[in-house]
């Protein structure tokens, strides 16, 4: 059984004269998440943060912006594009539209040069390529607007390919349950004080968000054999957290391959168990998000994948 776990993701931050987003309510963000054609499965919220699961990932809302992340067939670019026809483009700050290159892209409804030409319809900016484009690569569209990011606005995102061992066996098993992926990824010690909401999928996967205060981590696993893929997001600072998730996880999952991409946010790879870095690269957009990307490999992974194209 197949299924795309790569995301897409959209994030956008709307202007200081407009009001809170989380003001629009429920119905709202659920009509925009039927556009991407995915849906609510439950939220969880706090003074700052709603944060809602969904049947393809996850959906966080601010005062000031929002974030959606979706995997699977869905058409994101869709819900991207309703939003800024509803609020207008004078309430659009920033807005940032994210694509990782997938497994299977001929599955795919649309690619990222047709979700870029809609994108352009409605918004202005400018488009990047990270990583090498005969393997694991992200395409990246931010607008072009007279917005500077702050320098301690940072988000980190580690995705993990081919996942190994015990911990795999147990993801793909058929006695798993979410409190027992959550004691398998030691969810409470690594983020304690953080309030947790959780799904498992039938037949497999897994999706969880924590939120505390303004700070959110998300987790999806698509544990497949074929096709594993572990996502991991926070605008945490990893630099300073007293907890290393990023080596957690990756001793924890035994990934043969994994990327670390950080806007605002510098890779610490001295904690990361043996590896090869593949290729790493940065740059710099107009908006005062650094990005860096590197891709690295296990070095007892001596099994050779193919890439996704």
């Amino acid at each position: 059984m197949f299924f795309e776990g790569s995301e897409k993701k959209i994030e956008v931050i709307v202007t200081p004269q407009y009001q809170s987003l989380r003001r629009l309510g429920d119905g709202f963000w659920a009509q925009l998440v039927t556009r991407a054609n995915a849906e609510i499965l439950s939220c969880i919220r706090n003074p700052d943060c709603d944060a809602y699961l969904l049947s393809e990932s996850s959906l966080f809302v601010w005062d000031d912006r929002f974030l959606m992340l979706t995997c699977g067939t869905t058409t994101l670019v869709d819900a991207a594009i309703g939003f800024i026809e509803h609020l207008g483009q004078d309430a659009i700050a920033f807005a940032s539209y994210q694509r990782k290159n997938e497994y299977l892209s001929h599955l795919q409804p649309s690619s990222f040069e047709q979700d870029l030409l809609r994108l352009r319809r409605h918004v202005s900016g400018k488009a990047y390529r990270i990583g090498h484009l005969d393997s694991h690569h992200h395409y990246i569209f931010c607008t072009d607007r007279d917005y500077r990011a702050a320098a301690d606005d940072c988000t980190s995102e580690l995705l993990m390919y081919h996942i190994r061992g015990e911990a795999a066996d147990y993801l793909r098993g058929s006695r798993q349950t979410a409190a027992g992926v959550r004691h398998l990824l030691a969810l409470e010690s690594l983020l304690p004080e953080f309030q947790f909401d959780d799904f498992l999928f039938q037949p497999l996967g897994y999706s969880v968000n924590a939120i505390r205060g303004k700070d959110y981590v998300t987790i999806h696993i698509t544990p497949q054999e074929t096709s594993s893929y572990v996502s991991l997001e926070t605008n945490l600072d990893l630099g300073s957290y007293p907890v290393d998730i990023c080596a957690q996880l990756l001793a924890r999952l035994n990934p043969g391959s994994w990327d670390v991409i950080g806007f605002n946010s510098t890779p610490q790879n001295h904690t990361f168990p043996a590896h090869l870095c593949l290729g790493s690269c940065s740059l710099a957009p107009e908006q005062g998000y650094n990005i860096d990307f590197s891709h690295y490999q296990h070095l007892s992974h001596e099994v050779l994948i193919p890439e996704p194209m």
